[in-house]
């Protein structure tokens, strides 16, 4: 099965103080034999990226309105006049408050859609493929013997 990924670079604003933010280049990712997640990576200057997945679905509702509880929420809000979606993280290593370009986000999370459009992740995995092989191997594989 042929697999695909969509990619975006971005900058985003990591929020230091309601005064203050820093720009951070990231990078979303989609693919398509990981139908069901979305990575972001962060390069933060740091000598390795901070890579961070969650479900796509989070993401698609948090451009609309508040979702995610715990390590990831997601939430829709203007900044200066222009529309982001805020995406605050919580990990042991401490928290981050980001911004993104909501109309940037959303063109990306659209050809992820429509890639793979949502109630369709399950077919990506190919699992009923890998079944019915791994089936048929085993029956070819047997010789009645216990």
């Amino acid at each position: 099965m042929q697999h695909t990924v969509v990619e975006r670079e971005l900058e985003l604003n990591l929020v230091l103080s309601p005064e203050r933010a820093i720009p951070v280049q990231a990078r979303l990712v989609y693919r398509t034999n990981d139908p069901y997640a979305v990575h972001f990576t962060f390069h933060i200057g740091s000598d390795y990226p901070v890579n961070w997945t969650f479900a796509r679905e989070l993401l698609v509702d948090g451009v609309f309105r508040p979702c995610g509880h715990g390590d990831v929420r997601i939430w829709p809000t203007k900044v200066d006049g222009c529309s982001v979606v805020c995406v605050a993280l919580t990990s042991p290593e401490g928290d981050a408050l980001l911004e993104a370009s909501s109309p940037v986000v959303s063109a990306w999370l659209e050809r992820t859609l429509t890639m793979v459009p949502p109630g369709t992740e399950n077919d990506q995995l190919g699992l009923d493929e890998a079944l019915a092989e791994l089936l048929a191997t085993s029956s070819d594989s047997s010789d009645g013997d216990c």
